[in-house]
């Protein structure tokens, strides 16, 4: 057992009070300043983010650059110190341009992260507030309710019918209830004990107060929990992404293994041949593509900022774009949540007053979660034109009343009750579920009158209930009757309750909701609805937001199928109705063993399971803690057209991540290709490794603005997956065109230029790099170039680089790398090859990429 536990399991609270230095009044602002200098945040060692120079010594721990960095020593060794300056300098700036755009990119994450970081509610100087999570310390006062997290290590103050959900603890997956009173302990770990909480639970139902005695990596499970901080499951796109980079490796190997077998067959000097090897590998070894995607992600994050939308997980949003399933729960996600009580009326359906006084009382003396049916309660203060029969009223007279004890809402009995006593008299007023509250009615009450709750009579009051669901409202029922004095009152006092009406509430969908249904419909998304209400309601809703619900699948259907069943029902289900968070988890596993990209939304406790599972759970920022908290997109605003947004961007995304790799591999390898076939032509190295690196170099350079680049309407028409296979032939096709050029480069510098090596490595260094640089105002767009226009940003970086390359044969670098000037004649000769390459590419891509994006 853990010694903070050990501890903890021998103190009475007297004693643990006093070694905390605390009181259940709490700690002042100073106090907590103090000990959050003295013992840090509360926070875990792995969500620490590295230091920038570790960041970049990670970048060259990079294999390639480790061989390079070796075989630059080498040389130096050998005597050869330019060449060797030469490979560190390229190396260095390549590092340097990666760290800084990828540091760049995680600091704005980091700032949109800031704005929905965890909280926690603690009592200080006597008043209890919200604030930021790694700010608790030892001796802090947490008032805790469900759905919240639990913030860190904690023992019981006082308790009311708590519930705990430790799954993440335990892998126990019903809720353990605990107390504030030890009793005869025998806990043989931490999560056995009932009188604390861990950090790594949230609670389930009830409510608690609790003073904090570890915090961060002391608490008992700071080894979970640091698991649990670390990334999620590799994502589709971190897979595609490891995939292509374990083709480019293979690749690679047999392009190096190649070059060095043929040089030392041709017994040139070893030492030049690894070199050129090397810089080969480098040069078909897209190296920055981890800068290119977080840039590219980062850039769309900052975008969805601006629509107030927060991205916690860079890597949720290529996510977002791939999505062809969306689920919601329907509550707050397709409706605004704002809750509006319609109609108050008796067992039989009749408008009545009496349903709606008790559910005040209930209401107004719930201490629970917030949520929207007791505000539209509370909210209430004339009736509805449903209820023309009753006269006008104010909000219900309740004083007099004292509340006495309360049984608080949980997801098994779906109702919550409170006991509130008033001139002697003891009530006992539940609201819940119909379903659940009819169950332990054995009375109605029509106009005054108290009856038995007999067959005849239960169908009737059904029938009530079944006639306000079909017209679209969400029903509670209300059900009280009179209980003894006692200490304390249990779930066990729920019985022979006397059913006193129902209350129909609306729940409107949001504005707009129709409309982004079907314009996600349109772009290949299909939108379903996972939903605990009732069928009724469910289907009344999809109706209004234009969704054909079709036939509506029940949790207990989920429940009779196995998986392989459930994967071909969900498939062909557009609703599922009175579903619990373990039903809903279940449709969401079968979606993605279909092969779908699965999205979830919702804002509940019982939503937290499926945000998880799904490939990007998205979520609100007024949604409880553990929903957020297992969100990958948090909506400040609760608009649902930023939902659309989200998912274009991601293709947007994806779109110009596709640009650099099909740029990068199809004219790299083309030029690669070249290099090796010249190196067995020629007498000499078509160019020299330090050059081969600097042309690397300035073609990465040149497309470090992709991220900011527009992406065809077309494109992002529906999701994109990747397709290594699709990547592969595209880069067979163009490779070879760029390879063709590269040899007619060779022929007029060898037979027309009659270029000595150092004007053949000039020639073909100022061409290769024009060509591959200048290919992507072709290949950023799969229609025709000429009416799609580059951002700025990427015009500018691109067209730089080429002038640079021009201008290189005539600087004063130019004897430090190897190069002479070039002829007049060449410029004619560059300028021909250039125009007819791009204008050929182009035509070949129209056909190419039309088969591979149709």
């Amino acid at each position: 057992m853990d010694a903070n536990a050990q501890g903890l399991s021998g103190l009475s609270l007297a004693e643990l009070l006093e070694r905390l230095g605390t009181s259940p009044r709490g700690l002042t602002s100073e106090e907590a300043r103090q000990r959050l200098g003295r013992f840090g945040p509360n926070e875990l060692a792995a969500t620490r983010r590295e230091a920038a120079v570790v960041q970049v010594l990670r970048r060259f721990a990079n294999p390639l650059v480790g061989i390079l960095l070796l075989a630059s020593l080498a040389s130096a060794a050998l005597g050869d110190l330019m060449n060797s300056a030469v490979v560190v300098v390229i190396v260095a700036l390549s590092v340097a341009v990666e760290s800084a755009q990828t540091r760049r990119s995680h600091r704005a994450v980091e700032r949109l992260r800031a704005q929905v970081a965890p909280t926690a509610t603690a009592l200080r100087d006597g008043v209890f507030r919200e604030i930021p999570r790694r700010e608790l310390v030892r001796g802090d006062i947490l008032r805790l309710t469900a759905g919240d997290l639990v913030p860190a290590d904690a023992r019981l103050l006082t308790a009311k019918d708590l519930h705990m959900h430790q799954a993440a603890l335990t892998g126990e997956s019903l809720p353990a209830e605990k107390d504030p009173d030890p009793g005869p302990s025998a806990a043989k770990s931490p999560v056995e004990m009932t009188h604390a909480v861990f950090l790594g639970s949230s609670v389930v139902s009830g409510t608690a107060t609790a003073v904090v005695f570890a915090t961060g990596s002391d608490t008992a499970f700071g080894d979970i929990a640091r698991t649990l901080a670390t990334r999620p499951p590799q994502t589709e796109f971190e897979r595609g992404i490891a995939q292509f980079g374990a083709f480019i490796l293979r690749l690679v190997l047999f392009l190096v293994l190649f070059v060095i077998a043929l040089n030392a067959a041709l017994r040139r000097d070893p030492l030049e041949s690894l070199l050129f090897a090397v810089a080969l590998a480098v040069g078909l070894t897209p190296e920055f593509l981890p800068m290119i995607t977080t840039v590219t992600l980062a850039q769309g994050a900052v975008r969805l900022s601006r629509e107030r939308v927060i991205v916690t997980n860079l890597s949720a949003i290529q996510n977002f774009g791939s999505i062809d399933v969306l689920c919601s729960d329907k509550t707050g996600t397709l409706t605004t949540g704002e809750m509006e009580l319609e109609a108050h009326v008796d067992p039989l359906g009749e408008p009545s007053e009496r349903p709606f006084l008790l559910a005040y009382l209930n209401s107004y003396f719930e201490s629970g979660v917030d949520n929207p049916v007791d505000a539209a309660v509370l909210r209430r203060s004339t009736v509805s034109p449903l209820d023309a029969a009753v006269l006008r009223h104010e909000h219900p007279d309740i004083n007099g009343f004292h509340k006495l004890d309360e049984l608080p809402f949980d997801f098994e009995r779906r109702r919550v009750s409170v006991v509130a006593e008033r001139l002697g008299e003891r009530l006992l007023v539940t609201k819940g579920a119909p379903e659940g509250v009819f169950a332990i009615a054995t009375t109605y009450e029509v106009d005054g009158e108290v009856r038995p709750l007999d067959e005849s009579a239960r169908a009737r009051c059904e029938a009530a209930f079944h006639a306000l669901g079909r017209q679209g409202y969400r029903v509670l029922a209300v059900a009280y009757r009179g209980v003894p004095a006692k200490p304390a009152y249990r779930r066990d006092d729920e019985v022979e309750l006397t059913l006193a009406g129902l209350l129909a509430f609306v729940d409107p969908p949001l504005p707009g909701a129709a409309e982004i249904v079907g314009a996600l419909r349109e772009e290949g998304v299909d939108v379903k609805i996972l939903t605990g209400d009732n069928e009724l309601v469910a289907a009344h809703v999809c109706q209004q937001v234009s969704l054909d619900p079709g036939e509506i699948v029940l949790g207990d259907a989920i429940d009779r199928l196995d998986d392989a069943a459930l994967s071909h029902l969900a498939e062909r289900t557009r609703v599922f109705a009175r579903v619990s968070p373990a039903q809903k988890n279940r449709v969401i596993r079968a979606l993605k063993a279909r092969g779908h990209v699965v999205g979830y939304i919702g804002d509940g406790i019982n939503d937290a399971p499926s945000l998880h599972t799904a490939d990007v759970g998205i979520s609100v920022a007024g949604a409880v803690d553990v929903a957020r908290d297992a969100a990958d997109i948090v909506l400040l605003d609760h608009r649902l057209d930023v939902l659309r947004s989200g998912i274009l961007e991601g293709r947007k995304a994806f779109g110009n991540v596709m640009k650099y790799l099909l740029m990068g591999t199809s004219s790299n390898f083309g030029n690669m290709f070249s290099m090796a076939g010249a190196s067995v032509l020629l007498p000499f190295l078509p160019m020299l490794p330090a050059q081969i690196l600097l042309n690397n170099f300035l073609y990465d350079l040149a497309q470090i603005t992709i991220p900011t680049d527009n992406v065809d309407a077309s494109f992002i028409r529906k999701p994109r997956r990747w397709n290594i296979a699709l990547i592969r032939r595209f880069m067979m096709v163009i490779g070879p065109i760029s390879s063709v050029y590269d040899f007619l480069t060779f022929y007029a510098l060898l037979h027309v230029f009659h270029a000595p090596a150092s004007l053949f490595h000039t020639g073909w260094f100022v061409e290769s790099l024009a060509t591959q640089t200048l290919v992507i105002f072709v290949i950023r767009t799969m229609g025709s170039s000429f009416k799609s226009s580059p951002s700025r940003a990427l015009a500018a970086t691109t067209l730089g680089v080429v002038a640079v390359a021009l201008a290189l044969p005539y600087s004063p670098f130019a004897g430090l790398l190897g190069f002479v000037p070039l002829p007049p004649g060449f410029f004619l000769f560059l300028a021909g090859a250039t125009l007819t390459y791009l204008a050929l590419v182009e035509a070949i891509k129209r056909a190419l990429m039309r088969r591979i994006f149709a």
